[in-house]
């Protein structure tokens, strides 16, 4: 059964405030990919060359919840089975993801702005370090929104549904907003609509 993006916050919401009560500052016992910007000090991503990971400074952490517009593309076959940044596998048929700002363990909804489809992803890895990337998919999720092989690359917005914090709580971002049946190109306009209004919900 398919999981909304406002069922899927609501579920993180409550499992962090369970986590809140059973193990007190949780989040420092995940180790150090979860404190603050720890996680972006050193990029680990498979798909990523080492002249790339070394020539820039790693970027702030986005904790805002806010939507981003880029390019997403996709991992090669030869990265199958290789280790993310958080230690698992990657799996070309899974919803694992890369970002360079996101929080590891980040829920997130990524739309193909050109075909309109969208996927849930958990960001997982670190990447893309290419200019103008903001995403890597598994095949599988790239195939699913409109992102062929032949295409390789093709614009999206991501918006997250869930945010890890540092200190463990978990902030509900831009896609937890969202009605279910809101096509996922169309909240773009309607994030730029409502930063006219002067709206304060989390475009």
């Amino acid at each position: 059964m398919k999981r909304s993006p406002k069922s899927i916050a609501l579920g993180l919401l409550a499992a962090a405030a369970v986590a809140s009560l059973v193990v007190p500052l949780a989040a420092a016992g995940d180790g150090p990919r979860h404190k603050g910007n720890e996680s972006l000090q050193q990029p680990t991503a498979p798909h990523a060359a080492a002249s790339q990971r070394s020539a820039a400074p790693a970027p702030p952490a986005d904790l805002s919840g806010r939507k981003r517009v880029g390019k997403a593309s996709f991992y090669a076959k030869q990265f199958s089975g290789k280790p993310m940044a958080n230690g698992a596998p990657m799996d070309p048929h899974g919803d694992n993801a890369a970002s360079r700002t996101l929080p590891l363990g980040t829920t997130a909804k990524v739309t193909n702005v050109e075909t309109g489809k969208s996927a849930v992803v958990t960001i997982q890895d670190r990447g893309p370090y290419v200019d103008g990337r903001i995403v890597d998919l598994s095949p599988d999720t790239a195939m699913k929104i409109g992102i062929t092989p032949r295409k390789g690359v093709a614009k999206v917005v991501v918006a997250p549904i869930a945010v890890p914090l540092p200190d463990g709580r978990v902030k509900v971002g831009a896609a937890a907003y969202e009605p279910d049946e809101m096509p996922g190109s169309v909240p773009v306009h309607v994030a730029k609509a409502g930063r006219e209004r002067g709206d304060k919900r989390p475009w």
